[in-house]
């Protein structure tokens, strides 16, 4: 298997098979922790090749740089099927988060497991939003 796309962003959907991505972004600013995020997505798009065809488990972890899960684990099952003419098939998962709840400026990082194997890392940080300087 192979990740072809692991992203944050503002919106994505699955249709017909193309992944649609609205806005990627590694960073969020606040002025104080802690940070609830309304709304974003994980989207990730996989290929399989035919002898991966078959029921698959996917995990997703958020954590925080002391590595301590910053939501409940997302967990699903996908079926990958791959058709007589072509050796490989891609899958494109989207996962709508809502209100992320974030306790500390830092680094956060975003974990993907397919049938318990680490696959992929996506970092992302908590920043502070710089100061103004004030006006003379």
């Amino acid at each position: 298997m192979k990740i072809e796309a692991f992203l944050l962003c503002d919106a994505a959907t699955n249709q017909q098979g193309k992944l649609n991505v609205l806005g990627a972004f590694d960073n969020i600013f606040a002025r104080k922790t802690p940070v609830v995020h309304s709304a974003c997505a994980i989207a990730c798009r996989v290929r399989f090749e035919r002898t991966e065809e078959g029921e698959h488990n996917i995990r997703i972890d958020v954590i925080d740089s002391d590595g301590k899960n910053v939501m409940p684990p997302m967990n699903g099952k996908i079926n990958v099927r791959i058709g007589k003419d072509v050796e490989s098939n891609a899958v494109n998962l989207v996962l709508n988060v809502q209100g992320m709840r974030l306790e500390k400026f830092g680094e956060y990082q975003i974990d993907l497991s397919i049938d318990n194997r680490h696959e992929a890392s996506l970092p992302f940080y908590v920043r502070e939003v710089p100061e103004r300087p004030a006006s003379p």
